[in-house]
């Protein structure tokens, strides 16, 4: 291909640079078509051989949070919540509230016995007949993915805690079901399992119509580690507060009052927050 140009990929692998797709992720943050087309021409102008998509999308990112911080949030949102680290729990409590937008009850970090051990769940979720066991796998390397252990143990667990359940007269007219919430991909094998066993699986793009960013995008339940003023620290601080959703500032601002974070500061964030929650 006539000036074709190699870029790395997060996993290694190399291929020609996109436009279209660069273009195409761009649009995913809602930013007009006019500024689509301008951040792709500059970012194209910047382009080396062997540049990292990473890098790309620095680049990218950079000349958006400029023209629109709302947009900006939107762009970094798989990078947003891959910030929720090093422990998978703010990831937890983040599910828990997206079921919670969808009309379930939800508890985190539940201690239930099963019929042969006692299993710790991450999420569960109840709405009117429908018991759910959620399992959050959490990533904060991009190029991590779900492999078939993953859905293969959880449907072990499933089945312990199904098994005890169906003793229980309250439980028996219930619909039980597991499932596994990621950050990231499934491979092949572990859909393929999933679909097969009757477990429910959630990723990053999978399924097609109701995937983790889907739902994120259709309840505008975005992170908190979107807003692009917050340092690293505050987004840690904000985070060991059981903080993890814009919302809940917008709806509870004193919620920063507590952090130690200076009035100007918290007058952008809650800008930033409103502005997303509310596009």
């Amino acid at each position: 291909m006539e000036n074709a140009i190699n870029i790395i990929k997060y996993s290694g692998e190399v291929e020609v640079f996109n436009i279209e797709k660069l273009k195409r992720s761009l649009r995913h943050s809602k930013a007009s078509e006019q500024l689509v087309v301008e951040i792709a021409e500059e970012v194209q102008k910047q382009l080396t051989d062997g540049m990292t998509t990473k890098r790309i999308y620095e680049i990218a990112y950079e000349i958006l949070k400029q023209k629109s911080k709302s947009g900006s949030a939107r762009y970094k949102l798989k990078k947003a919540i891959m910030e929720f680290g090093p422990t998978g729990y703010p990831f937890e409590r983040y599910i828990g509230k997206i079921l919670e937008y969808e009309g379930f009850k939800t508890d985190v970090g539940v201690v239930m016995q099963g019929h042969c051990v006692t299993h710790e769940v991450d999420v569960t979720a109840l709405k009117a007949n429908e018991h759910y066991l959620v399992e959050c796998k959490f990533h904060s390397d991009q190029g991590r993915n779900c492999n078939v252990k993953i859905p293969l143990y959880i449907q072990s667990r499933f089945k312990d805690l199904e098994t005890h359940w169906l003793k229980q007269k309250d439980h028996s007219k219930k619909f039980h079901k597991g499932w596994v919430y990621t950050n990231t991909r499934f491979s092949t094998d572990a859909i393929q399992f999933g679909e097969c066993a009757g477990l429910g699986l959630v990723s990053w793009d999978y399924p097609q119509q109701n995937n983790l960013k889907s739902k994120i995008d259709r309840s505008r339940l975005y992170p908190i580690t979107a807003l692009p003023s917050l340092s690293k620290q505050d987004k840690q601080k904000i985070l060991n507060n059981g903080i993890v959703l814009c919302r809940e500032v917008c709806d509870n601002p004193k919620l920063l009052n507590t952090l130690g974070i200076p009035t100007t500061k918290k007058k952008k964030i809650l800008e930033e927050a409103n502005e997303l929650c509310n596009h």
